[in-house]
């Protein structure tokens, strides 16, 4: 009833957006717009968000900036304005609660600061950024360096064949995260980000499957 009240009030407001599907909401359109594109050869383009985020392009595209949309049986307000994104970045009064994820989602941020609230993600916060401060970014660029080096040596002879840059880039991540957390190379934490990328990839199936109200699988 409540969700129902304040839909109202959005559409009083010249905010709409796809209509409500039983039990699943838009999951469906989402699913069948995502696999879509997929399908689709991208070709060489920087615009990605169609292709990335297909049905949020599409809603944008015909119900406004901000729109509203069904995530199951719970409504979602989107926003896309770059003012009301700043004011709901900054919560000074604490109006906009982190969402709790559900399902695998939990198992893959655990306790981090996405999910964190109060006292609880000020100490994480701090914690991070003396990670991230001047000097210790500094003290990170010879590993970044030996990173992309060794990178570009893998390269090497390879003038002419198809190469998979996504995969290219993924490992060049993870290799930069390897040498600059852990002191170590990218091979010897293979297995971790391994299982850490199947461990994204059951979280995004599992994001888009239907869920019983009340009931959690």
């Amino acid at each position: 009833m409540r969700t129902l009240l304040q839909l109202r009030m959005l559409n009083s407001q010249g905010i709409k957006g796809p209509p409500y599907r039983f039990i699943h909401g838009n999951r469906k359109e989402v699913a069948k717009m995502r696999q879509e594109a997929l399908s689709k050869h991208l070709g060489l383009t920087d615009n990605m968000f169609p292709y990335v985020q297909p049905h949020m392009y599409s809603w944008i595209n015909k119900y406004g900036k901000n729109y509203v949309s069904w995530d199951g049986a719970r409504a979602q307000l989107l926003i896309s304005e770059p003012i009301l994104i700043q004011e709901i970045l900054k919560n000074s009064e604490k109006g906009f609660p982190k969402r709790e994820p559900l399902g695998h989602g939990r198992k893959l941020q655990a306790n981090g600061l996405t999910v964190l609230e109060g006292e609880r993600w000020a100490k994480r916060r701090k914690l991070v950024n003396h990670a991230f401060n001047g000097e210790s970014l500094k003290n990170m660029i010879p590993a970044l360096i030996a990173s992309v080096e060794a990178m570009l040596e893998k390269w090497k002879g390879r003038e002419g064949k198809e190469m998979d840059i996504f995969e290219e880039i993924r490992v060049l991540t993870s290799e930069m995260i390897s040498r600059t957390a852990f002191g170590s190379s990218y091979l010897v934490g293979e297995k971790f980000f391994d299982m850490l990328n199947k461990l994204s990839v059951l979280v995004g199936r599992d994001a888009m499957k239907m869920k019983i109200p009340l009931i959690e699988c």
